[in-house]
């Protein structure tokens, strides 16, 4: 009990919660929350075509869907804490800067849509093959059958895999606070572990855990729904 009463008595929580800590977790979900929408968005259109051009596909193409994959699996490959900093020249060309918010969303986001991708490969590919055949027998078109069939008969799946990918996501924004990316690391690390001050810390931690409770709270809610 000593100890913690020390930590309280030797603690800035209550100082930087309204000033630095609140405002964290509002970059936080900025990052989180826009870096998924571009991801799922560009990712649900790659992972369209990569069904769409395989050999089995509505529109077979093994060019594209070779290319579009092995570009999908190199970037998959880098793991996100260097792509990060790998890609950070790019990041400054098209955002003016590598550091910040605006500059984290760009990385994540760039990083998140080949899992996204993949994702929705993957998603698509569970669909029953006979009500796409069937779909093809009574007239459907090609975006009747990817915007009717597969993807309402893929959404639940699609909903649980993007649900986990979020989670990852909120984890990486947490990582990329020790490059300048800000949020809810950056204040773990600046203000609790380099400063000694450990109660700043693990409130992060707790505030980490009670989000990754949230999103898959509503991930779940969402599946039932789609269910």
């Amino acid at each position: 009990m000593s100890e913690i009463a020390y930590a309280l008595e030797n603690s800035n929580l209550v100082r930087y919660l309204p000033t630095v800590i609140i405002p964290a977790i509002g970059d936080t979900l900025t990052m989180v929350l826009v870096s998924a929408v571009l991801s799922i968005f560009f990712g649900i259109i790659l992972g369209i075509i990569l069904v769409i051009t395989a050999d089995e596909g509505l529109s077979p193409h093994p060019i594209i869907h070779g290319v579009l994959g092995k570009i999908t699996d190199i970037v998959r490959s880098f793991p996100m804490m260097i792509l990060i900093v790998a890609i950070a020249p790019i990041t400054r060309f098209f955002i003016g800067t590598k550091i910040g918010v605006p500059a984290a969303i760009f990385a994540i986001t760039l990083g998140s849509t080949p899992f996204a991708t993949r994702m929705t490969e993957n998603s698509l590919n569970t669909v029953d093959p006979q009500l796409v055949k069937m779909a093809r027998s009574i007239g459907a078109s090609k975006l009747q059958i990817i915007f009717k069939v597969m993807l309402v008969e893929a959404l639940p799946t699609l909903i649980s895999n993007f649900t986990i990918m979020m989670i990852n996501m909120l984890n990486t924004s947490a990582m990329a606070g020790a490059v300048g990316a800000g949020g809810l690391g950056a204040v773990a690390l600046t203000y609790g572990y380099q400063r000694f001050d450990y109660l700043i810390m693990y409130f992060i931690v707790i505030i980490l855990i009670f989000l990754v409770l949230l999103i898959q709270g509503i991930g779940n809610k969402l599946y039932k729904l789609t269910k």
